[in-house]
């Protein structure tokens, strides 16, 4: 499991390093440079022309909209909370694979006494050992090694139940980065919406003279992070709640291949 957890730390620094690189080499050659150069076309009135209408640039253009620094460190972090989903949902993939496998092969009409419970773990331990730490063999082998020690059919069946929730325990777990990023990203957003706040009136001395321009960025800095950290946000949430449904049919499915194929067909005499 140390290996497993090892594998899961070094794909997590990699893909928020990856995502920090891929992020911000976009913004420096096509977000950035788009809006700086829409900002530096000349401004146009609003609607049909009219003479004291204010002037304005293109501020709905989405290179505008992503251009400042909270939007992008959102993304960053989305890019990397998506990435750490696909890793987990590639291993509940994986998983799921082994419900296609036949681990136990009893035919028709054959039980598993308790003295034939070591015999039935052999193939299990032969796996190899990224097999082996998978949620459906490891349980088979818990239950039958329960099943072998104490005699008993519903301390093996209790022990497969045990196995399972440690596994969403553990599943519940490896998702406590995602979270935290589902958590950050609104944050980031809001640390958008108080400098934007913050630089609009810096400039509302200048609205008192009819220049409204600054404050029109500066309340374009708030809405444009608070827009970008939701969408962002709503689309990690998404698909962290889909991959805790995933996660959820993974451990009962196991749970109902082990009772179906193995825990049924268990005698004691």
């Amino acid at each position: 499991m140390r290996s497993v957890f090892g594998r899961e730390a070094l794909f997590s620094v990699a893909a928020l390093l990856i995502s920090a690189i891929l992020i911000q080499t976009i913004y420096a050659t096509l977000i950035r440079p788009r809006a700086a150069a829409i900002l530096a076309e000349p401004a146009l009135p609003q609607g049909q022309p009219r003479a004291g209408q204010p002037l304005t640039h293109n501020l709905r253009s989405v290179y505008v909209i992503l251009k400042d620094y909270e939007q992008e460190v959102a993304l960053i972090l989305a890019a990397w909370a998506l990435c750490l989903i696909g890793y987990q949902a590639g291993q509940v993939a994986r998983n799921r694979r082994l419900l296609d496998k036949d681990y136990i092969d009893l035919s028709a009409g054959h039980v598993v006494l308790p003295d034939d419970a070591r015999a039935y773990g052999r193939p299990l331990e032969s796996l190899p050992r990224d097999e082996q730490e998978m949620l459906l063999p490891r349980a088979l082998s818990v239950a039958l090694n329960r099943f072998g020690a104490t005699r008993s059919v519903q301390d093996s069946a209790e022990a497969v139940r045990g196995e399972c929730e440690n596994e969403l325990d553990r599943l519940d777990a490896q998702l406590s980065m995602v979270r935290f990023t589902a958590w950050a990203i609104p944050a980031v957003g809001f640390v958008g919406t108080v400098r934007g706040i913050g630089r609009a009136l810096q400039e509302a001395q200048g609205a008192l003279h009819g220049d409204i321009s600054g404050v029109t960025l500066g309340l374009g800095v708030t809405f444009n992070a608070t827009l970008t950290a939701l969408v962002s946000c709503i689309l990690v949430m998404f698909f962290l709640h889909q991959l805790q449904q995933a996660q959820d049919r993974l451990v009962l499915d196991a749970r109902l291949y082990i009772d179906r194929r193995l825990i049924r067909n268990m005698r004691v005499h």
